[in-house]
Protein backbone atom coordinates (compact mmCIF):
# COMPACT_ATOMS: atom_id res chain seq x y z
CA UNK A 1 0.00 0.00 0.00
CA UNK A 2 1.47 3.82 -0.77
CA UNK A 3 -0.32 6.82 -0.15
CA UNK A 4 0.66 10.24 -1.66
CA UNK A 5 0.06 13.20 0.27
CA UNK A 6 -0.45 16.71 -1.84
CA UNK A 7 -1.94 20.26 -1.60
CA UNK A 8 -0.22 21.84 1.24
CA UNK A 9 1.19 25.27 0.69
CA UNK A 10 1.38 28.71 2.06
CA UNK A 11 -1.84 30.62 3.22
CA UNK A 12 -2.71 33.33 5.10
CA UNK A 13 -4.61 33.12 8.37
CA UNK A 14 -8.68 32.97 7.73
CA UNK A 15 -7.84 31.14 4.41
CA UNK A 16 -8.45 27.59 2.99
CA UNK A 17 -6.62 24.49 1.73
CA UNK A 18 -7.59 21.13 0.14
CA UNK A 19 -5.50 18.02 1.08
CA UNK A 20 -5.28 14.79 -0.98
CA UNK A 21 -4.31 11.53 -0.45
CA UNK A 22 -4.47 9.08 -2.91
CA UNK A 23 -4.40 5.63 -1.90
CA UNK A 24 -2.37 2.63 -4.27
CA UNK A 25 -1.62 -0.53 -4.32
CA UNK A 26 -4.47 -2.03 -2.24
CA UNK A 27 -8.33 -2.35 -2.10
CA UNK A 28 -9.67 1.13 -0.93
CA UNK A 29 -12.31 0.41 0.37
CA UNK A 30 -10.93 -2.08 3.20
CA UNK A 31 -9.12 1.00 4.29
CA UNK A 32 -9.71 3.33 7.21
CA UNK A 33 -8.02 6.71 6.41
CA UNK A 34 -6.52 9.65 8.77
CA UNK A 35 -4.53 12.78 8.91
CA UNK A 36 -2.64 13.86 11.08
CA UNK A 37 -0.30 16.75 11.64
CA UNK A 38 3.57 17.14 13.35
CA UNK A 39 4.55 20.94 14.27
CA UNK A 40 7.84 21.50 14.71
CA UNK A 41 8.82 20.67 18.33
CA UNK A 42 5.43 19.06 18.89
CA UNK A 43 4.10 15.30 19.20
CA UNK A 44 2.13 14.54 16.00
CA UNK A 45 -1.52 14.69 16.58
CA UNK A 46 -4.65 13.28 15.39
CA UNK A 47 -6.30 15.59 13.11
CA UNK A 48 -9.17 13.56 11.04
CA UNK A 49 -10.27 10.20 10.37
CA UNK A 50 -12.87 8.59 7.97
CA UNK A 51 -14.54 5.40 8.04
CA UNK A 52 -14.00 2.31 5.13
CA UNK A 53 -17.54 3.51 3.79
CA UNK A 54 -16.83 7.02 4.91
CA UNK A 55 -20.32 6.81 7.24
CA UNK A 56 -18.25 7.65 10.41
CA UNK A 57 -15.80 10.28 10.75
CA UNK A 58 -13.94 11.85 13.86
CA UNK A 59 -12.27 15.14 14.51
CA UNK A 60 -9.66 16.85 16.76
CA UNK A 61 -11.07 18.90 18.57
CA UNK A 62 -9.05 21.88 17.39
CA UNK A 63 -10.21 21.36 14.24
CA UNK A 64 -13.74 20.62 15.11
CA UNK A 65 -16.14 22.93 12.87
CA UNK A 66 -13.28 24.22 10.13
CA UNK A 67 -12.01 20.95 8.60
CA UNK A 68 -13.56 18.21 6.82
CA UNK A 69 -12.78 15.04 5.88
CA UNK A 70 -14.43 12.80 2.87
CA UNK A 71 -12.96 9.93 0.86
CA UNK A 72 -13.85 9.26 -3.08
CA UNK A 73 -13.87 5.34 -2.86
CA UNK A 74 -14.18 6.06 -6.99
CA UNK A 75 -10.99 7.50 -7.19
CA UNK A 76 -9.30 5.83 -4.57
CA UNK A 77 -9.00 9.37 -2.70
CA UNK A 78 -9.41 11.09 0.81
CA UNK A 79 -9.33 14.78 0.87
CA UNK A 80 -8.95 17.38 3.97
CA UNK A 81 -10.86 20.75 3.14
CA UNK A 82 -9.02 22.94 5.82
CA UNK A 83 -11.40 26.39 6.13
CA UNK A 84 -10.84 29.42 8.40
CA UNK A 85 -7.04 28.64 9.10
CA UNK A 86 -4.77 29.77 11.64
CA UNK A 87 -1.50 30.29 12.46
CA UNK A 88 -1.61 26.84 14.98
CA UNK A 89 -2.35 24.82 11.96
CA UNK A 90 1.03 24.94 10.69
CA UNK A 91 2.13 21.59 10.65
CA UNK A 92 3.37 18.27 8.27
CA UNK A 93 -0.04 16.69 7.04
CA UNK A 94 0.19 13.11 6.94
CA UNK A 95 -2.16 10.70 5.70
CA UNK A 96 -2.45 6.87 7.59
CA UNK A 97 -4.37 3.96 6.37
CA UNK A 98 -5.27 1.26 8.19
CA UNK A 99 -7.88 -1.99 7.84
CA UNK A 100 -11.16 -1.80 9.98
CA UNK A 101 -9.34 -4.59 12.67
CA UNK A 102 -6.57 -2.68 13.32
CA UNK A 103 -5.90 -0.27 16.28
CA UNK A 104 -2.76 1.30 15.01
CA UNK A 105 -2.00 3.20 11.47
CA UNK A 106 -0.41 1.05 8.99
CA UNK A 107 0.60 2.76 6.06
CA UNK A 108 1.91 6.23 5.88
CA UNK A 109 2.29 8.98 3.35
CA UNK A 110 5.12 11.37 3.27
CA UNK A 111 3.55 14.52 4.50
CA UNK A 112 2.77 17.66 2.60
CA UNK A 113 3.82 20.66 4.44
CA UNK A 114 0.71 23.53 5.98
CA UNK A 115 1.69 27.07 6.78
CA UNK A 116 -0.38 29.57 7.56
CA UNK A 117 0.90 33.07 8.06
CA UNK A 118 -0.48 35.58 10.60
Amino acid sequence: VQLQASGGGVVQTGGSLRLSCIFSGGVFSDYGVGWLRQAPGKEREPVASISTTGMHTTYGESVKGRFTISRDNARDTVYLQMDSLKPEDTAVYFCAAKTRMRVVWEHWGQGTQVTVSS
